[in-house]
This record gives C-alpha cells, structure tokens and sequence, in this order.
C-alpha cells in the first residue's frame, strides 16, 4: 500500500510532554463499529466483561541513553549512544551521534558528572559501523556489572518527538514505566500501560477480567519513520518476546468459554499475533519477532486494541488501521485533534474494537 494513505496533518501542540496526573484520568476515545465515545481511562473496565482477558507487556526499560566522548585520538568529540539491542554479555548494539565522528577501533568513555559509577566511568570500544548508523559497542563491563554501570550513567531515552521539546529529567525516571515493569530489556515504553494505576487494576479485576503479563522487549525502531513508498518495501525491526505456555493455555481456556483478549499496546498484540496459529489458538513463544501489520492483515489472537495516538506514515498507524478500518482511524484521529486530545507516549488512548471482517 502507498505510504501517504496513512499521512495526517498533526498541530504540534498536541504532542503530549507529561503525563496525565493520575495516570488513569487520560482521555480515552471508544471506537466502536465506526461510533467514536469520548470516556477516560477510568472508564475502561465499564467496556469490558467478565471473562475477558487484558494481556499486559511487562518489559523494564533500562537506561539506555548514554553520553560520552570518544577517547584516544587528538580530538575528543561528545558521542551520544542509544543502546537498542544486547548481543552478549558484554557487546549491545547502539545507535550513536555523530556517528561519523566514529571508525571501528575507536574508544568511546561514558561518564556524567555526579553520578559514580566504579571508577567514575564506562568504556566501550567501537566493534563495527553499519549502514544506518548502528554501531556494535564492545564495553569493558560484562554481565551485572555492566547492567549495573549502564543503570548508573544512562538515562531514559525518551522519545524524539518529546527529548527535542524538552531536557529528560528524574521525573522521567518514573513517569517512562509502566507499573507492570519486571523484565528489563527495553529501550522504549510500552506506552498503553502508562495509564494503569493501582486502583484501575483493583476495578479491572473487581469487574472479573484477569490481566495477564508478557513480555516483548521494545526496540528503537519502533520509533523510526517509514521512508519507502510501498509499504511492501519496509522492513520492520525485530524485537524479542516471550509468552509463557501457562499464559497460553489461560488464553486459550479464556477464550474457549466466551472471554475476549484485549491487548493493552500495540507490542502486546504483535507478540500475541506472532504466536497465534491460523485458528487463533496462542502458542508458547521465545523468540524474535518482526511482525508488519498493515490493511488486509487477519488478526487471529486479538479482540480489542488499547493503544495511545500514533505518528503520521507510521507502522503503528498502519497497525490501527489494519485493526479498525483506514477510514474509521482516520475520522478518529480527526476528531482526536479537534477535541483536544494528547497524542504519543505522554498522550491519551483509544480503545479499538476490530473491525467486522
């Protein structure tokens, strides 16, 4: 499909830089057959059933920006690294600024002053460069110590489209993860469950629906634009997830006696799609996943989609039009704009029923 189907003009003002305080008192918009309801998130467990299944991603994002300069020759430039994906016990991929500024062979020290981290600093030799402006960072930790060292000198690395608004600060610490975070590995939020609260869950599970965890470490890419034409021509990034075979089976059992899965995120339904046979049964699944849902996919796993409000040509736009029809997201994400509502990691949410095939 051609890319600009799924443009939009977006105000710049609606771009969210904070969070909704309490979480659960964002806007949600109910899209339904077509018929937009405006509700909070509060309002959520009023929208479901008793038997229904609400499946939550519970990976941990780790401070994965980090700020360094490159070491060992005559000038010393200021790096900047996003790490976005672990390769073993010591080596992560990362994508850096300037990443010209970088040969392989080269050090780079990361280190900011007031935090302490062993000897004050973290080491990393440049491995390899690729294409795009990945980089394979070598560092001189290994295991804990180094997890523990990027905990101490990184920060969270919060989305373009908020970091070049504003500086990232401690509140972020909190505000960038989701109170079902258990599994570090990610380098973005799984942004649907920044709206739950404590109260929310007790209401959710007051009204008989069960939530139910997995995992699917967010990668960078899901914040990197779609540049082709085609859609047929993009190549989607991959991401690690797991489901448990006890989580399966609760599905699968859930599902058989009438209750519906709703997936909180659009990473919670890609790990979900992934594992799901063609009858829709949910499988045990631990492995990578680069699933593109675009119009004409058939969703065999998911009921309901609560998702926040995405970028303009982006996957996860494709992804929500795929679910509730092109047409209807984009007289949703229309009337988003003109009532007011927060769009992207900070933003408000919808909740998307599928579409009638």
């Amino acid at each position: 499909m051609r890319t600009d189907l799924f443009d939009f003009d977006l105000p710049p003002e609606r771009i969210a830089l904070r969070p909704a305080s309490p979480r659960d008192s964002a806007k949600m918009l109910v899209v339904e057959n077509g018929a937009l309801r405006d509700q909070t998130i509060a309002d959520l467990p009023h929208w479901l059933k008793p038997g229904d299944q609400l499946v939550v991603n519970d990976t941990k994002v780790i401070a994965a920006q980090l700020k360094g300069r490159r070491i060992g020759r005559e000038t010393e430039p200021k790096i900047e690294a996003t790490l976005i994906k672990r390769l073993d016990g010591s080596r992560w991929q990362a994508l850096v600024k300037p990443a010209k500024k970088l040969v392989a062979g080269d050090s780079i020290r990361f280190g900011n002053e007031g935090k302490v981290c062993l000897l004050g600093h973290l080491d990393a030799e440049v491995e390899a460069k690729g294409a795009e402006g990945e980089v394979t960072l070598s560092f001189s930790f290994h295991g804990p110590a180094l997890d523990q060292a990027i905990a101490d000198l990184g920060s969270p690395p919060l989305p373009p489209y908020i970091a070049s608004k504003r500086t990232p600060d401690d509140q972020d610490i909190a505000d960038y993860q989701t109170m079902f975070a258990a599994n570090e590995g990610a380098v973005a939020a799984p942004t649907a469950g920044l709206h739950f609260t404590a109260a929310l869950e007790q209401a959710l599970r007051d009204r008989g629906v069960d939530i139910v965890r997995v995992t699917l470490h967010v990668g960078a890419g899901t914040f990197l634009p779609v540049k082709v034409d085609d859609t047929d021509a993009h190549k989607m990034h991959a991401e690690w997830g797991t489901i448990s075979a006890e989580t399966a089976e609760r599905l699968n059992t859930a599902r058989k006696n009438g209750g519906r899965i709703i997936a909180v995120g659009t990473t919670s339904l890609r790990l979900l799609e992934s594992a799901a046979s063609e009858d829709g049964t949910i499988q045990p699944f631990a492995a990578e996943t680069s699933i593109f849902i675009t119009p004409g996919y058939h969703f065999r796993a998911v009921d309901i989609l609560m998702t926040n409000f995405h970028l303009p040509k982006s996957t996860l736009f494709m992804l929500v039009s795929a679910f509730a029809g092109l047409n209807t997201m984009k007289q949703a994400y229309a009337h988003a704009i003109a009532s007011g509502y927060r769009f992207y990691s900070y933003g408000d949410a919808c909740l998307l029923f599928r579409a009638r095939a």
